[in-house]
This record gives structure tokens, C-alpha cells and sequence, in this order.
């Protein structure tokens, strides 16, 4: 009788598949160690991409600048243009707009940056937080410099420029024109970053938003304290313009903060 062929077994051995991790078991962060001299290269390259963002920006800042500048004018009720006190103002006014305007188109490649270089620091939960709030901040910061620049400033204007005009001839300094508008659009636009930061507090259960809700007075008082710095003139009226959006985004972020920034109980604590 022939033999039955005999099938030789295989002699590797087939892999284990790892067992892979649930999504609901906590996991452990790592930290990288950066050296004194690592850290001043991560530092060096992140401003380096900053000014390079902010240069290239510089180049839409000096296209719009002209254009900006006259409707500072007319909106600061300046019919016969702008008072100047040194013969180099109106080319540094000029470049100066410029340079402002190339930060502000800027501003999310630089909010990035200084993330990026705060991130290895983070837990992933917080880079995950950070990170995704990074649009809400820029287009906070961008919606609270234009109310400044739409509304809040040239009704600030239209009240001085008509204060008392029998008594005094009414022909700003072009230099402290542009610092009313730079101080009134920063300020709101950091003023601005309210709810994002309302968020975040509550996210990372640093204050929870029945907290928010108590502290309600005290918010309202730094607030009228706040619109007091940031108003640069010390009429009510304009002080009003700059707390009355503040006191809606406080409520807002309470909102926000009860809907969005509960924080997750994890395993351990739900047993």
C-alpha cells in the first residue's frame, strides 16, 4: 500500500495580535524631557515662524492701511483731516496701521504657535481642548475688535467730536486717534475671549458653572472695572458700549459652560 503524504507543519509561529486598549480605560500621559538648550531651539523656531506669518501679512497691512486710515478720519469727525505734531507722523501713523493690521491677520498663526510651544507641558486631554478651541478664540478675538472699529468707536466719536463744540474746536491728534482705536479693539478682542475661557475653567473642573452663577456680582464689578480700562475716554456712555456686550457674554458663557464644558467622569469615578 502507498503511504499517505504527510503534510509538514508550518514552523514559524503566527503572530499575536496586541490587545488593544478600550476607550474607556484611562490611559497614562508621557512627557518628554527637552533640555535647557532644546527648549531655546523650540523657542527660537517658533518666533522665527511668527515673524515670518507677520511679514508676509505686512504686505496686506500696507495695501489696506490708506484705506483704513480714511475711515478712521471720518469716523472720528475729522472734515479737515487729521492734526499731525511731527513731520514724520503721518508716514509712522501709515506704517504703524500696517503693522497692526499684519498682527491681526496674524493672530491665529501666532495663537498657534504659542500653543504649540506650550503643548509638550499638556495632558491630551488638554491639548485636545486647547486645540479645538483655537477658532472660537480667533473669531472671538476678530468679532470684539470689529465691534470696536464698527460701533463702539465712532459712537465714542460722535459724542466727543459734539460735546461742548461751541466751546472747543474739535481737531484730533491723528497719534492719539489711532491709540483710541488700538486700545478700544485689543481690549474688546481679549474681552471678547469670555466664553472660551469660561469653557475652559469649567472643562477642567476648575470652576463649575454654579459657581459662574454666584459669582454673577463680582463678575459684574470686574467688568465696570475692566470697561473703565479699556474705555478710553471716562464718559459713561462709551464705558456702556464696552460692558454691556461683556455682561451678555458672561451670561453666554455661563450657557456654554453648563452645556458644553461638563467635565467626563471617567470609570473610577462612575464605580
Amino acid at each position: 500500500m502507498a503511504r499517505a503524504l504527510r503534510v509538514p507543519k508550518p514552523r514559524f509561529k503566527v503572530p499575536k495580535i496586541p490587545r488593544l486598549p478600550r476607550t474607556d480605560e484611562p490611559y497614562e500621559d508621557v512627557f518628554a524631557e527637552m533640555t535647557l538648550q532644546e527648549h531655546l531651539e523650540e523657542l527660537r523656531s517658533r518666533i522665527v515662524k511668527t515673524c515670518i506669518s507677520i511679514g508676509i501679512a505686512f504686505i496686506a497691512g500696507v495695501i489696506l492701511s490708506r484705506p483704513l486710515l480714511e475711515e478712521i478720519r471720518q469716523q472720528a469727525n475729522a472734515d479737515s483731516g487729521l492734526d499731525v505734531v511731527s513731520p514724520t507722523d503721518p508716514i509712522a501713523l501709515y506704517f504703524k496701521i500696517a503693522l497692526y493690521i499684519a498682527i491681526g491677520i496674524a493672530m491665529p498663526v501666532i495663537v498657534w504657535q504659542l500653543i504649540g510651544f506650550l503643548a509638550p507641558g499638556l495632558t491630551r486631554k488638554e491639548k485636545r481642548v486647547l486645540f479645538s478651541s483655537l477658532p472660537f478664540v480667533t473669531m472671538l478675538f476678530l468679532g470684539g475688535a470689529a465691534y470696536a472699529f464698527f460701533f463702539a468707536a465712532p459712537r465714542a466719536f460722535d459724542f466727543l467730536s459734539t460735546f461742548l463744540d461751541r466751546t472747543f474746536d474739535w481737531s484730533p491728534e491723528g497719534n492719539q486717534v489711532i491709540n483710541f482705536y488700538l486700545t478700544l479693539m485689543i481690549g474688546l478682542g481679549i474681552s471678547f475671549q469670555m466664553p472660551v475661557v469660561m469653557f475652559l475653567l469649567s472643562k477642567f473642573n476648575i470652576v463649575s458653572p454654579k459657581r459662574m452663577r454666584q459669582y454673577r456680582k463680582y463678575a459684574l464689578m470686574g467688568i465696570l472695572v475692566a470697561s473703565a480700562i479699556i474705555t478710553p475716554s471716562t464718559d459713561p456712555i462709551n464705558m456702556a458700549f464696552v460692558a454691556l456686550p461683556l455682561l451678555a457674554l458672561y451670561e453666554v458663557g455661563i450657557v456654554i459652560a453648563q452645556v458644553f464644558g461638563k467635565p467626563r467622569k471617567t470609570t473610577a469615578a462612575a464605580a
